[in-house]
């Protein structure tokens, strides 16, 4: 059975940074394709960066400030979130298998269970 973990969420003040993680196990073959979603209360989910077969994709909102990288290794995604502002708040989940769709509007094959970020100003 396939699981995503996320990990590294947390509170922190305007202008701080954070460090989430997602591990997938449960998966046998390379993961070509890994994103980041986030939802905040009463908003509508959004696609925040995407690795996808070699190309990354960051949500305009982002740009400049997430990085996300994998470990094929270990079938992980990363994402660092640096110079984080109030509207960065949100549930944010991991995602892997992209399965339709453009990268930052795709549906995915696996989701976790989120991991949240607050950021107070």
């Amino acid at each position: 059975q396939v699981q995503l973990v996320e990990s590294g969420g947390g509170s922190v003040q305007a202008g701080g940074s954070l460090r989430l993680s997602c591990v997938v196990s449960g998966y046998t073959y390379s993961i070509n394709s890994m994103g980041w979603f986030r939802q905040a209360p009463g908003k509508e989910r959004e696609g925040v960066a995407v690795y996808n077969f070699g190309n990354t994709y960051y949500a305009d909102s982002v740009k400049g400030r997430f990085t996300i990288s994998r470990d094929n290794t270990k079938n992980t995604v990363y994402m660092q979130m640096n110079n984080l502002t109030p509207e960065d708040t949100a549930m944010y989940f991991c995602a892997a298998v992209r399965l339709t769709g453009a990268p930052l509007e795709a549906k995915f094959k696996h989701y976790g269970q989120g991991t949240q970020v607050t950021v107070s100003s």
